[in-house]
């Protein structure tokens, strides 16, 4: 039987090898190291952490030494003999300038693969070196640019209401989500040939029917109010709204903030008959702007995605539900959105790298 090993580890260095256990920017040899001295201070035997990382107990023992003999420096590659990089001090310069270059022909886009065959050297040497410096070839990040001539006016009309509301008026966010399918199909898990366990889910499916959900968020309590309707017209609006404000007394102020879909507008004589409800209308474009967006991807994230519906009478259900469950404790939201200049949506790798 093996005995336990006997390290010593400082309160920092354990710190710094449990990071480095968990680290994503870290080499895999570095992790790997880390987790290997991190089984033999927690009690572990050589030959236990071997089987459990399914590694030669050999390289246990010779990590292990290492560690003794300098602590965490030991655990990085020492310097090795042999043929020089070839690649040169050049390299990133060398990458940015074919990245920039037009892809090859029926290509939109240049990959790791591309790159390394048009510089001639190995694929792992530029996928290192895009690593190294956080480029993300195949990753991508929309924006939206609004052209509405009152942008200004309108969003801070929208903002004001989210900071400074006027005193002990109601505040609601509305939007639908319209024609929702109720798809049903087998749904599981399944083991990759990585041996990792993820969601199954069958690749054909069955259609029982669409619904649309109007959502009211409540910003100062962050409560939610819904319906579920066959259609998206103009009367199911207006009832929906008439449902939120009809236990609100009539000299209460209440602020619906809402986007510019065909049935928000053209209500004037609902507004006539209801004179405490204001109308406010994200810029076009900018539906970002809404605050009940942030829910609705709640929503489609923790109860629909990836869910199977044998009938619109389940998919009810299960909104329904969900709503019922969130509202037992809703938190307001702190509405934020990252500042994109102009000038940023014209940046080059190059220059995002200066």
């Amino acid at each position: 039987m093996s005995r336990k090993t006997v390290l010593n580890c400082s309160t920092d260095d354990r710190i710094e090898l449990e990071r480095l256990s968990r680290s994503h920017k870290s080499s895999k040899r570095e992790v790997e190291r880390s987790k290997i001295i991190l089984g033999l201070l927690n009690g572990k035997t050589q030959i236990s952490v071997a089987q459990s990382m399914g590694i030669r107990p050999n390289t246990v023992s010779k990590w292990c030494s290492r560690f003794k003999a300098n602590g965490i420096s030991g655990l990085m590659d020492s310097p090795r003999s042999g043929k020089p990089v070839t690649v040169g001090k050049d390299l990133k310069a060398k990458i940015i300038k074919v990245l920039e270059s037009p892809p090859p022909a029926g290509m939109s886009s240049w990959d790791g693969m591309m790159i390394a065959q048009t510089l001639g050297i190995k694929k792992s040497t530029v996928y290192n070196e895009l690593e190294k410096h956080n480029i993300q070839l195949k990753r991508t990040r929309s924006w939206c640019v609004s052209t509405d001539k009152e942008f200004a006016a309108k969003s801070a009309d929208v903002i004001g209401l989210y900071l400074n509301p006027p005193e002990k008026a109601i505040v609601f966010c509305i939007d639908e989500k319209p024609t929702m399918q109720a798809i049903s199909r087998k749904t599981g898990y399944v083991e990759t040939s990585s041996g990792k366990i993820v969601k199954g889910l069958q690749s054909t499916y069955r259609r029982n029917g669409t619904l649309n959900l109007f959502a009211a968020l409540n910003v100062a309590t962050g409560a939610i109010k819904n319906k579920t309707t066959k259609t998206k017209k103009r009367l199911d609006f207006i009832a929906f709204i008439d449902d939120l404000v009809s236990d609100i007394p009539d000299n209460q102020e209440v602020h619906i903030i809402m986007d510019n879909y065909c049935t928000h507008k053209k209500n004037d004589q609902w507004l006539n008959d209801h004179p405490n409800v204001k109308f406010h209308f994200t810029p076009t474009s900018a539906s970002w702007l809404n605050m009940v967006e942030i829910w609705l991807g709640i929503l489609t994230r923790k109860a629909l995605k990836g869910a199977s519906f044998n009938s619109t009478e389940d998919l009810e259900k299960a909104i329904s539900d969900f709503c019922d469950a969130y509202n037992t404790n809703p938190k307001p939201f702190i509405w934020k959105k990252r500042e994109v200049k102009g000038s940023q949506l014209k940046n080059t790798i190059a220059n995002l790298l200066e």
